[in-house]
C-alpha cells in the first residue's frame, strides 16, 4: 500500500502541474459576441451572383493580415489574404441548393477591403458595382478591426427559374451571427430574411408543399412549448373531459385564435410597443379566470363564450411567435398561416389525449372530482396570478399615448371592424352548434 502512495504521489504532482499549464480557453479562433453578414442573392440565367459583406474583425485572430509601417491594412498586397479568408470563413461554410441539389464551389469572381461607412450594399446593383470597381487607395488608413469584408461569388447553375435553397451557417464568425439575406427573383421581385445563427436549409422560394410541412411542425411544437397556452388548456378541459362538450370548447378556442392570427399575420394588430406585454398579460387573465370559474361554477354555454373571447388574444400570442418564420412562408402566407393552425390543432389532439385519460385516472383512483376540480384549477390560478403581475409590471413601463387621429387611424379602424365583424359571425355559428348539441342531449335525457 505504502508502494502504491509513493508512485501515486509524483503522478498526481505532474498531473497538476499540466493541469495549471493548460490555458482555461483553449480557443484557437477568437470570435466577437455579435456579428452581421449581409448577403444578397441574384440568379441570372446559368450564373448565380452571390455578395456577401461580413465584419473583418470576425477574422482578425485567424488572417495574418499585411500591415504597413503605421499599422493599417497594406491594401496593394492584401487580396491574396482576403481570399484566403473567404475560403476559411465563407465558402467552406456556405451551401446552395439548385432544386435540391449541392452547387458546386463557387468562384471568387471579386473581393476587396471596404470602409464601414459604404452604403453600396442597399442594392444589388450599388453592391455589384462596388464590388468589382476599384479598390481603396494604398494610403487609406484602413483599421481591419473596424473593416468590412466584400465578396462576389459566383455558382453555376442550370436556370435561374429552379428553386434554390441555401445553408449559411457561419457561426465561426461571432457568438451570435445575424444574417440579412436579400434573394431577388428573375421577375425582379426581393425576399428579405433575417437568419440567426445556423438555420439550418432555408428555401428562397419555397414549394407550397414545403411551406405547409415547414408550418405544421412549428405549430405543433409551438404548442408544446408554450407553457401558458397549455396551462390554459389544461383548465378548459379538467371539468369538461366528454366528447360533445370538449369539441365545443376547443372548437370556439380553435376558430378564434385562427382569425387574430391570420389577421396580425397581414398587419391589423397595433405596430406599438406596449401591444405584446399587453397580449401577454390579457393571456396571464385567461388563465386565472378559467381557473377561478373551474372553482366557482363552470356552465358550458359560458366557457365556450369566454374560451372564444379568450382565444382571440391566444392568437395574438401566436403571431408574435411566428413572426420571424413567417418570412420563411415565401409566396404562401395564408397557406402557412392555415398550416400553422394545423400543427397547433394536432399538438391540442396529443396534449388532449394524454390530459383526458390522466384526468379520469386520477379523478378515479384519488380525490372526488369536485374536490379535485378545485385543487388542481387553485394551482394553476396561482401559476397564472403570478405571470400576471410580472406581465402586468413589464406592461406598466410603457407610455401610452393616443393616437393621431389620421387617415392610417381611420384605415385601423377599418381593418378592426372587418376582424370583428368576422369574429361575431363566427361566435354566431358556434353558438347555433351549441343550441342543436343541447337540444340533442336533453332529447336523449328525455
Amino acid at each position: 500500500m505504502r508502494t502504491c502512495r509513493k508512485l501515486l504521489a509524483p503522478g498526481l504532482g505532474v498531473v497538476l502541474i499540466l493541469l495549471f499549464l493548460i490555458p482555461a480557453r483553449p480557443t484557437a479562433h477568437e470570435i466577437p459576441n455579435d456579428a452581421r453578414v449581409q448577403m444578397i442573392v441574384k440568379p441570372a440565367a446559368q450564373k448565380m451572383q452571390v455578395l456577401i459583406r461580413v465584419p473583418m474583425t470576425s477574422t482578425a485572430d485567424t488572417i495574418k493580415w499585411p500591415t504597413n509601417a503605421a499599422g493599417y491594412l497594406d491594401i496593394d498586397n492584401a487580396d491574396a489574404v482576403l481570399r484566403d479568408a473567404v475560403r476559411l470563413f465563407l465558402i467552406d461554410f456556405l451551401t446552395i441548393y439548385e432544386n435540391d441539389r449541392q452547387l458546386a464551389t463557387p468562384e471568387i469572381a471579386a473581393v476587396m477591403a471596404t470602409l464601414p461607412s459604404d452604403p453600396s450594399f442597399s442594392s444589388f446593383d450599388l453592391a455589384l458595382a462596388h464590388v468589382t470597381g476599384p479598390r481603396l487607395p494604398q494610403e487609406t488608413e484602413f483599421s481591419v478591426a473596424n473593416g468590412q469584408l466584400d465578396v462576389l461569388l459566383e455558382y453555376p447553375i442550370q436556370s435561374d427559374r429552379s428553386r434554390f435553397s441555401i445553408h449559411p451557417s457561419f457561426r465561426r464568425l461571432g457568438v451570435e451571427v445575424l444574417t440579412v439575406l436579400r434573394f431577388i427573383t428573375p421577375d425582379g421581385a426581393e425576399r428579405a430574411l433575417s437568419l440567426h445563427n445556423d438555420p439550418g436549409v432555408v428555401h428562397l422560394d419555397p414549394r407550397w408543399t414545403q411551406a405547409v410541412w415547414l408550418f405544421i411542425v412549428e405549430g405543433f411544437f409551438h404548442i408544446l412549448d408554450g407553457t401558458d397556452h397549455l396551462l390554459f388548456l389544461f383548465c378548459l378541459v379538467i371539468p369538461f373531459r366528454k366528447p360533445r362538450s370538449l369539441l365545443i370548447i376547443v372548437t370556439s378556442f380553435t376558430v378564434a385564435h385562427s382569425i387574430t392570427l391570420i389577421a396580425s399575420a397581414y398587419g391589423v394588430a397595433p405596430d406599438v410597443g406596449w401591444f405584446p406585454p399587453l397580449v401577454e398579460t390579457l393571456i396571464a387573465t385567461s388563465i386565472v379566470y378559467m381557473a377561478l370559474e373551474n372553482i366557482v361554477a363552470p356552465g358550458l354555454r359560458r366557457r365556450w363564450m369566454i374560451t372564444f373571447g379568450f382565444g382571440l388574444v391566444h392568437g395574438f400570442g401566436f403571431s408574435f411567435a411566428l413572426r420571424e418564420t413567417l418570412q420563411l412562408a415565401g409566396s404562401h402566407l395564408l397557406t402557412s398561416l392555415l398550416a400553422f393552425n394545423i400543427g397547433v390543432e394536432i399538438g391540442q389532439l396529443v396534449v388532449l389525449a394524454t390530459l383526458i385519460p390522466l384526468l379520469e385516472l386520477l379523478f378515479r383512483f384519488g380525490p372526488p372530482e369536485r374536490i379535485g376540480t378545485i385543487i388542481l384549477s387553485a394551482l394553476v390560478a396561482h401559476t397564472g396570478w403570478h405571470w400576471l403581475t410580472e406581465r402586468g409590471q413589464q406592461l406598466m413601463r410603457y407610455q401610452f399615448q393616443v393616437p393621431a387621429f389620421d387617415a392610417s387611424f381611420f384605415l385601423m379602424v377599418v381593418r378592426w371592424l372587418i376582424v370583428l365583424t368576422i369574429a361575431a359571425a363566427a361566435a354566431w355559428l358556434i353558438s347555433g352548434l351549441v343550441g342543436k348539441t343541447q337540444s340533442k342531449v336533453r332529447e336523449l335525457e328525455s
